[in-house]
C-alpha cells in the first residue's frame, strides 16, 4: 500500500485496522517484565498476580488506647451497677493482646481506683480489637495482573510481606520531528521556520503516561534520511511518533516512508482534528504518523498512542471523568468526521455551560485553555446553543464551579482581570470567550454566562449597551463600567498610507480586515459609515472578519492587511500606529442577583484597586475613572 491519497477511515475501523497490521508485523503484545523493589513500583503495572505471603497484622493487636480485659469479666457492668476489675493490662493502638485476654476498652471509658480499674459498661468479646488477617490474609489475592500501581497498593504489598514486584517495564517512545522548516526550541527563526514545539509535547505526554520518551535530532525532508532514523528508532522503541505534515503535501514523506519500510495500515482518519494520521508498523514496532498541526499532534496521541502503550502494559487505557455540560453557543460540525472539540467550562446557576473554543488545527492555545473535550460523533452535524452534551473532563468540576464565565466582546482587560484573580487565589479561573457584544447578551439572556462584556453602540440613540439591554434582557439587569476606552484604526508603523479618517477606507487597493458580525467594533464602523454616507461594499476588505483586536493587529503587522478598527491596545502590543476614532464604554452586563455572588466577589475587589486600574492604564487608551461603577 503506497497511496499518496488521504482516505477517511472511520476512527473505530482504523484502530482494527492498525491492530490487525501490528499482528501480523510481529509486533509484541506487552512489554518484557521485571522485578523492582516495592518502594519503585508506583505508576508501574502488575505483569502478574500480587498473592499475599503475610497476614496484616500478623497478630491480635489492640485498636484502641486503654486496657486488654476478659469480656466474660465485664458482664453486669452499668452505670448503676459498675465493675471494679483487678486483671487487666494497659495496652496502646497496635499492641499485641496479651494473652489470657479478648476484648478492649478504651481509655476513656475506664475510671481508675487505686490498681483497679473501674467500668460502667459491659463488652462484647474481640471488641476494638484487629484480628490476625484483619486486613490482609496470607495466601489471599492481593492485586490481580494488569494493575497500575499506586502509592496505596504499595503500601498493602508491603504490609503483605512483598518486597519484590514483578511489573511490565516503562514502554520506550520514540519521538522523531522532521522537516525543512522545523528548528530546534530556542532557535533564532527565519521567515516560514517553525519551532520543534511538537517534540517536546509529544515526549511530555509520554511521560505523563508513565514511558520513557526519546527525541530524535529533526530530520531533513528527505525520504532515505527519514526512513534511516525510522529504522534506527524502531529497533529500540515501542512505538514511534513521526511527526510530519501526514498530508498529500510535496514535503511529507510519511506514509510512503512507513510503507516501503514496513507496513502502512491507515493514511487518514475521519476525526478532526488529526485527519491526515498515519498508522502502520516497522520492523514490528508500531509506528504513527503524527499530523504537523499542534493540535491534531497532541489529539492523535489521546486516541491513537495512548491507548495502545495502555496494551503494552497490559493496563486498562487512562479514563479522564465526564459530566453533561450545556452548549454556550450553536456548534456546527461537519457530517462525517468525528469532531474534537475543545471547550472551557464553568458553572452557571445550577447547570455546566461549555463554550467552544478556536478549532484551528494549529490553535495550541485552545488546548492550554481547554477545560474539558467534547466529541461530536460523525454522524451528527453539529449541536444548537443549550443543547446537553457530554464533556470529557481536563479540569476537576471543584476548579470549574469556581470558573467565572465571561461571554461577548474581545477585550484585553480581561486576560489581565484572569491573570490578576489567578494570582491572588489559585482557585479562581476567570474564561473569556469572543463572540461578539451581541452574543454575549443573548448568552446572558439564555443563562449560559455569569458576566457579558459589551461596548454595542446603538445608532438611534448614540447609546452604548443599555438600549440592547432594554431589548434583549428587560429588567433584574445590573451593568457595571469596566473601562472607557480609545477605538481607533490600527495601521503599519509610520502610517505609510497616511489613514488620517474613517473616509480613507475606501481607497482603491487598500486591505481592510473587520471584526465579526454582532462585535462592537463592527457596529461602531457600521455606524461611521452611515454617519458619512459610505456603502461598506466600498471598502476592500469588509468581508474579511477576526474575532479579537489582537487578531486585527496581527493581521496588520504580518503585512496582510493595511488597516483594522480596534483599540489601542491591541496595537501597541504589536508596535503598530493607531488612527483615533472614538472612545466608548466598555461594559459588563449581569443579572443582578448575581452581584452578590461569592464566585464574582474576588472581581469587585480587584476592579476597586488601584494597582489594578493603574496595570489596565498601563496598557494605552484606557481610563479607569468610571472602573467599577454600577450605571444601571
Amino acid at each position: 500500500m503506497n497511496s499518496p491519497f488521504v482516505s477517511d477511515v472511520p476512527a473505530a475501523a482504523a484502530h482494527t485496522a492498525w491492530r490487525e497490521a501490528r499482528a501480523a508485523a510481529g509486533c509484541p503484545a506487552r512489554v518484557a517484565a521485571a522485578r523492582v523493589p516495592v518502594g519503585d513500583a508506583v505508576g508501574r503495572v502488575t505483569a502478574a498476580p500480587v498473592w499475599a505471603t503475610r497476614s496484616s497484622p500478623a497478630f491480635d493487636s489492640s485498636g484502641m488506647d486503654g486496657i486488654a480485659v476478659r469480656a466474660a469479666d465485664t458482664v453486669g457492668a452499668a452505670e448503676t451497677t459498675p465493675v471494679l476489675l483487678t486483671d487487666f493490662e494497659v495496652v496502646d493502638t497496635g499492641d499485641p493482646l496479651p494473652a489470657g485476654y479478648d476484648a478492649v476498652i478504651m481509655r476513656e471509658h475506664v475510671h481508675r481506683v487505686g490498681d483497679q480499674a473501674e467500668i460502667r459498661a459491659a463488652v462484647p468479646p474481640y471488641q476494638h480489637v484487629r484480628s490476625i488477617g484483619e486486613d490482609i490474609s496470607a495466601a489471599e489475592l492481593l492485586l490481580p495482573e494488569g494493575h497500575r500501581l499506586r502509592p496505596v497498593d504499595v503500601a498493602a504489598c508491603a504490609a503483605a510481606g512483598v518486597t519484590e514486584l514483578a511489573v511490565r517495564r516503562p514502554p520506550v517512545v520514540a519521538v522523531i520531528p522532521t522537516g525543512d522548516e522545523i528548528r530546534p526550541i530556542g532557535a533564532s527563526l527565519e521567515p516560514g521556520d517553525i519551532l520543534d514545539t511538537n517534540s517536546l509535547m509529544l515526549a511530555a505526554q509520554a511521560r505523563e503516561a508513565g514511558c520513557e520518551a526519546r527525541v530524535a535530532e529533526i530530520v531533513r525532508d528527505d525520504p532515505a534520511a527519514i526512513t534511516d532514523v525510522l529504522r534506527s528508532a524502531a529497533a529500540t522503541a515501542d512505538l514511534v511518533l513521526l511527526i510530519a505534515g501526514s498530508s498529500a503535501g510535496r514535503d511529507d514523506y510519511t506514509s510512503r516512508v512507513v510503507a516501503d519500510a514496513g507496513t502502512l495500515a491507515v493514511h487518514g482518519v475521519a476525526v478532526r482534528p488529526g485527519h491526515p494520521v498515519v498508522l502502520g508498523a516497522v520492523d514490528a514496532t508500531p509506528v504513527v504518523g503524527v499530523p504537523g498541526y499542534p493540535v491534531s499532534a497532541a489529539l492523535t496521541f489521546d486516541i491513537f498512542a495512548a491507548p495502545v502503550l495502555a496494551e503494552l502494559e497490559g493496563a486498562a487505557p487512562r479514563e479522564r471523568p465526564s459530566t453533561t455540560a450545556h452548549l454556550a453557543r450553536k456548534l456546527p460540525s461537519a457530517i462525517g468526521m468525528d469532531d474534537w472539540v475543545r471547550v472551557r467550562l464553568g458553572r452557571v446557576r445550577d447547570r455546566v455551560v461549555a463554550t467552544p473554543l478556536p478549532r484551528g488545527a494549529g490553535v495550541l492555545t485552545s488546548l492550554v485553555r481547554a477545560d474539558g473535550l467534547l466529541v461530536v460523533p460523525s454522524g451528527v452535524e453539529g449541536h444548537h446553543a443549550g443543547e446537553e452534551v457530554r464533556v470529557e473532563l481536563l479540569r476537576g468540576l471543584a476548579e470549574i464551579d469556581r470558573t467565572v464565565v465571561a461571554i461577548g466582546s474581545h477585550d484585553l482587560v480581561l486576560d489581565l482581570a484572569a491573570s490578576a484573580l489567578r494570582a491572588d487565589d489559585p482557585l479562581i479561573t476567570l474564561a473569556s470567550s469572543n463572540v461578539g457584544s451581541l452574543g454575549g447578551l443573548v448568552a446572558l439572556r439564555d443563562g449560559l454566562c455569569h458576566l457579558a462584556g459589551s461596548h454595542l453602540l446603538d445608532p438611534a440613540t448614540g447609546e452604548y449597551t443599555l438600549p440592547y439591554v432594554d431589548k434583549l434582557l428587560g429588567d433584574d439587569i445590573a451593568v457595571i463600567r469596566l473601562v472607557h476606552r480609545d477605538q481607533g484604526l490600527i495601521v503599519a508603523p509610520g502610517n505609510p498610507l497616511e489613514l488620517a479618517k474613517v473616509d480613507d477606507l475606501t481607497r482603491p487597493g487598500l486591505r481592510y480586515v473587520n471584526r465579526q458580525r454582532g462585535a462592537g467594533t463592527r457596529a461602531l464602523l457600521d455606524h461611521e459609515l452611515a454617519r458619512r454616507g459610505i456603502d461598506p461594499a466600498d471598502i476592500p476588505g469588509y468581508a474579511r472578519e477576526e474575532h479579537t483586536h489582537l487578531a486585527v493587529a496581527a493581521a496588520v503587522a504580518a503585512g496582510r492587511a493595511d488597516a483594522g478598527l480596534g483599540i489601542l491596545a491591541a496595537a501597541r502590543a504589536f508596535g503598530l500606529d493607531f488612527v483615533p476614532v472614538a472612545q466608548e464604554p466598555y461594559d459588563l452586563v449581569l443579572r443582578a442577583e448575581s452581584l452578590t455572588d461569592d464566585r464574582l466577589a474576588p472581581l469587585w475587589h480587584l476592579l476597586d484597586r488601584t494597582d489594578f486600574r493603574d496595570r489596565v492604564e498601563a496598557l494605552g487608551g484606557y481610563s479607569c475613572t468610571e472602573t467599577g461603577r454600577r450605571i444601571r
